[in-house]
Order: structure tokens, then C-alpha cells, then sequence
């Protein structure tokens, strides 16, 4: 990763929209459900399984929030009719969680009934610190009414995580990530070396309690460390899964399912997908790169 490309992707704002979107093709299925059904059915076809985000968060509007519910409905209902492979992941900030707790609650219930009629599962994804212990209460309360179809993420990064993980119901399902969004020091680690010692320890105690783990990383080390603790708990390969995101070192991907692990493609959609982007080419600044490559070409064109 070059400070170069670093600096581009500091930049990417201002960047057109038309080649931020040409090249996040990539990360994202499309705009609509049926583009998502389309990409979610070729990830099936490569003997991998996935989870559905519709793009979006932070919603402040009451009629917005309807809307994500209807949509994450939709969903549910495409890929039992497609008869795909594929659970879906939800954003709580999406369906009323900065608005008012019991419309979240509400909302979220909606869905996971939903899911659970259909012998389908949900993921509550994590979002930035402000919402931990609002998303980790109501999927506790999910759980003690009976929502055994739904599941949480925790963070790496985050200095609580391991509280977090020993705080959790037994049987929990469990992704575990490093995390994306900016926190303070006092509360995050800064350091990548310290994230990813971190990142194992969490998933020993996870391992240990007999959580079922979604491994969510593209980093080598930590698939590595990742196999070696599975190997070393004799772990069938029911027991866990690993995800990566849509578009986001293939090969490695195609290794840890040419090794037998079950593997999880996480597939966003919507119109919703600037601020995606945008989010997905600062972790990636090597691919700012690509950016200034194709606007160097056009204006030679």
C-alpha cells in the first residue's frame, strides 16, 4: 500500500460519481433486489453461501424505516423463491434504532419472524460505536423471546469485544470482524498488529464457548491462526464459517473453499451505494489507484 494511493483515497469525494461507480461495481450487486438475486445465484453456483445488506444506514424518518422493513421483507421472500442460499444481514440504525428503541424492536421482529417462517436466518450487523450497546441489548432481547434465527457481530478493534463475547447468551452466532469505522483511541485499538492478536484471542473465547463463528476476514494471517484453532479443537465444518465481502481477494476465497471450509459472500445492494463505495475504496487505498489510472486514460481518450 503505497502513501500515495493513501492520499488518493482521502480524496475520493472528489472523484465523479460515474467512475466511483464503475469501478465499486465490484463490491456491489446493483440497485435492486433482482440484481442482487442475480449475483447472490452466481456465488451459489461457486459453492459458496452469502448474506444480503441492503445499502443504508442511519435512518431518521419513520417512513424510511417502513421502507428498509418492506425491502429486507422482499428479500426474504427472493430467495426462498429462488431458492437460494443466502441469509441477510441488517443494519439496526436502518430500521429505527436512532429513532425510537421500540420501533427497532418492533421492526426487527417483523423481519426475524419473517426469516424464521421461512427457515431463514439474520445477521444484526455492528455499526459504529454510538450503537454497540443499543444492537447487543436488542439481540439479547431477541434471543430471550425466542429468536434463535438471529445473530450479531463484534469487532476486533473494539477494547470491550471480549467483555462483550463472556457477556453473550450461550449458543450464540457470532460474526466476528476487525472493524471499519473511526473510533478514539480510548475505546479502539489503533494498532493492526494489536487488532489481530486481538482478533484470535476473541475467537478463542468464542471457540471455547461454543458460539457458532462467522470468521469474517480477508487477512492470510488471521485465516491462517483462524485454521490452525479450528484444526486444533477438531471443529466439524459445520461449526463455523468464513466470510468475505463481494469482490474482495477472490483467490483467497477460492482457497479456504478448495480446502473444504464453508465460506460466506457478503452481497450489498440499493440505491444507497455511494457511501458504500466510498467506505469500501478507503480500506482499500491500492485501488485509488485504479481510480487515477482510468481518469488519466479518459482524458488521453
Amino acid at each position: 500500500m503505497s502513501a500515495f494511493n493513501t492520499i488518493l483515497s482521502r480524496a475520493l469525494p472528489l472523484v465523479p460519481r460515474p467512475i466511483v461507480r464503475r469501478v465499486s461495481r465490484r463490491y456491489i450487486a446493483g440497485d435492486c433486489l433482482e440484481d442482487a438475486a442475480r449475483v447472490v445465484r452466481g456465488v451459489n453456483e461457486r459453492g459458496f453461501m452469502a448474506t444480503l445488506d441492503v445499502l443504508g444506514e442511519s435512518v431518521r424518518s419513520r417512513p424510511l424505516v417502513e421502507s428498509a422493513v418492506h425491502e429486507y421483507l422482499e428479500s426474504l421472500r427472493s430467495i426462498e423463491e429462488h431458492g437460494l442460499d443466502s441469509n441477510i444481514s441488517v443494519k439496526l440504525t436502518q430500521i429505527g434504532l436512532r429513532i425510537d428503541r421500540d420501533l427497532c424492536l418492533e421492526s426487527m421482529i417483523r423481519v426475524a419472524e419473517s426469516a424464521r417462517e421461512r427457515g431463514n436466518f439474520i445477521r444484526i450487523d455492528m455499526e459504529d460505536s454510538d450503537c454497540t450497546d443499543g444492537t447487543l441489548e436488542l439481540f439479547v432481547e431477541l434471543k430471550r423471546r425466542g429468536f434463535d434465527n438471529v445473530g450479531v457481530v463484534l469487532q476486533a478493534y473494539m477494547r470491550r469485544s471480549l467483555a462483550d463475547v463472556r457477556s453473550l447468551p450461550e449458543g450464540s452466532s457470532v460474526r466476528l470482524c476487525k472493524g471499519i469505522y473511526i473510533e478514539p483511541r480510548s475505546i479502539a485499538y489503533r494498532d493492526r498488529s494489536v487488532v489481530r492478536k486481538n482478533f484470535v484471542r476473541l475467537l478463542e473465547e468464542m471457540l471455547d464457548r461454543r458460539f457458532y463463528v462467522g470468521i469474517a476476514t480477508h487477512d492470510e494471517d488471521l485465516v491462517w491462526e483462524s485454521m490452525r484453532l479450528i484444526d486444533q479443537r477438531g471443529l466439524s465444518r459445520d461449526g463455523y464459517e468464513f466470510q468475505m465481502l463481494l469482490g474482495v481477494d477472490e483467490p483467497l476465497r477460492d482457497l479456504i473453499g478448495r480446502d473444504g471450509h464453508r465460506l460466506r459472500v457478503y452481497v450489498p445492494y440499493g440505491a444507497n451505494w455511494y457511501a458504500y463505495s466510498l467506505r469500501r475504496l478507503k480500506e482499500n487505498p491500492q485501488i485509488a489507484g485504479y481510480i487515477l489510472a482510468d481518469l488519466l486514460s479518459r482524458s488521453r481518450g
